[in-house]
C-alpha cells in the first residue's frame, strides 16, 4: 500500500465522527426549540429525547447534563451573532460601524428566530460561559464590541454631552433593536397588527436612535 493511500479505518472513523457530530446538532435544535416553547426550567432532558426520539441515556453521552447543554447552546449563539458582525469592525467611523451593526443584529434575529429566542426572549444564565468567550473580545463578544465603538465615538466627541456612560448608550441602542426585533419575532401572525416590512422600520429605528443622540445630527 502506497504512503499517500488512505489509512483502512479512515472511512469508517471519519462516519463515526459525522455521526456525532449531527446527533449533538439534532440535540442542541431540540433542545433550544423545547427551552422556547415551554421555558429552560420547565424542560427536561427527558423531553429533549423524545422531541428527537432518542433514549435520554442516549444524551448523556453528548451532555453531562442539563447546563452543559444549555452552556454549549449559548456559546453558539452568542459565536454565531459575533461572527454575523465581525466584518463590521472594519468600518473607521464609528457612527456608521453603530448603524451597521444595527442592521446585521436585526438580521441575524429575523434569519435565526430560534436562536434570537433562545439568547434573547429566555431566561438563561450566562455566567459559566466566561470560560469559553472572553469579555470585550470584539470578535466574541457582541455587546463588548457595541460598548467598545459607542465608547470610541464618545471619546470623538460624537455624542451629545448628556450621554457620557457608554454601557447606558449601548443599552438605549440594543434595548431599541431588541423591541422591534423581539416584537416581531412574537407577534408577527398577529392579524390585528398591519405590519411594515420589519427590515424597513428597523433601518427607520436606527436612524431615529442616531439622531437622537449625535452631537449637531443633521435635519
Amino acid at each position: 500500500m502506497s504512503a499517500s493511500s488512505p489509512a483502512p479505518n479512515a472511512g469508517p472513523a471519519a462516519r463515526r465522527v459525522r455521526q456525532k457530530e449531527e446527533t449533538r446538532a439534532r440535540i442542541l435544535d431540540a433542545a433550544r426549540e423545547l427551552f422556547v416553547e415551554n421555558g429552560v426550567e420547565a424542560t427536561t432532558m427527558r423531553a429533549i429525547a423524545a422531541r428527537i426520539e432518542y433514549t435520554p441515556t442516549a444524551i448523556y453521552h453528548h451532555f453531562r447534563d442539563k447546563d452543559a447543554l444549555i452552556e454549549e447552546l449559548c456559546f453558539l449563539d452568542f459565536r454565531a451573532l459575533a461572527a454575523a458582525l465581525i466584518r463590521i469592525g472594519e468600518i473607521a467611523d464609528p457612527i456608521e460601524r453603530i448603524k451597521r451593526m444595527g442592521l446585521a443584529y436585526a438580521d441575524f434575529g429575523f434569519d435565526n428566530r430560534s436562536q434570537y429566542r433562545f439568547l434573547f426572549m429566555t431566561q438563561t444564565q450566562h455566567a459559566r460561559l466566561e470560560s469559553r468567550i472572553e469579555k470585550n473580545n470584539p470578535e466574541q463578544d457582541a455587546y463588548g464590541f457595541l460598548v467598545m465603538t459607542v465608547k470610541e465615538g464618545l471619546s470623538k466627541g460624537l455624542f451629545r454631552p448628556e450621554f457620557q456612560d457608554e454601557h447606558q448608550l449601548a443599552q438605549i441602542f440594543w434595548s431599541g433593536l431588541h423591541g422591534l426585533v423581539s416584537l416581531h419575532i412574537a407577534k408577527e401572525s398577529d392579524p390585528w397588527i398591519d405590519w411594515r416590512d420589519p427590515r424597513a422600520t428597523i433601518r427607520l429605528s436606527i436612524d431615529v436612535m442616531i439622531r437622537g443622540t449625535r452631537r449637531n445630527s443633521p435635519a
